[in-house]
């Protein structure tokens, strides 16, 4: 899929089939989405995954900071959780750098799921923000967590929605 479509194609899924995902396939889309651009190669992200029973904790971690409690069944039902973690840098532009990287890194994950036929949802709900809740799945005082992704093969893809031209948030500087 050439890449131009593959970003057009792309949706952010929200229903999964409950086929698992092969190891060796989510290590390779992981590798392949290393190839994202960060300042310095500090390559800055980590990842830890929730996959079989282990969801469980996961799921746990929502439920006691979720504003709303969540149905541990239909989240039981998402394949792969994956949680992408930087360390928080105390320097701001080197903190920044690495959050633009962690980003590129998802946003490179997405693209290679799609072209597999895997999709993604990345989340950054509220809870997700709650230090009890990023120290109780395994997020250390001082790293970021950039967001969970939920992963699995697509039992529903949306229809896309439309953008906005960008000529409308453009500005062009011609002269002095």
């Amino acid at each position: 899929m050439p890449i131009a479509k593959a970003i057009q194609k792309r949706r952010t899924i929200k229903q999964f089939k409950p086929d698992p995902i092969a190891e060796d396939l989510l290590l390779e889309l992981l590798n392949i989405a290393s190839w994202a651009p960060n300042h310095g190669l500090r390559e800055p992200w980590r990842f830890i995954l929730f996959v079989a029973e282990g969801k469980q904790r996961l799921i746990q971690a929502i439920n006691e900071s979720a504003r709303k409690p969540k149905d541990p069944v239909k989240l039981m039902q998402v394949p792969i959780y994956l949680a992408v973690i930087i360390k928080e840098d105390e320097r701001q532009r080197e903190l920044e750098e690495d959050m633009l990287a962690a980003g590129t890194f998802v946003q490179n994950f997405q693209l290679a799921a799609w072209e597999q036929g895997v999709g993604v949802k990345w989340l950054t709900d509220p809870y997700t923000f709650r230090p009890e809740f990023r120290a109780s799945i395994g997020v250390q005082s001082c790293e970021k967590l950039i967001g969970l992704l939920q992963i699995g093969y697509p039992d529903n893809i949306p229809e896309a929605r439309p953008r906005t031209p960008v000529q409308e948030k453009l500005t062009i500087v011609r002269t002095f």
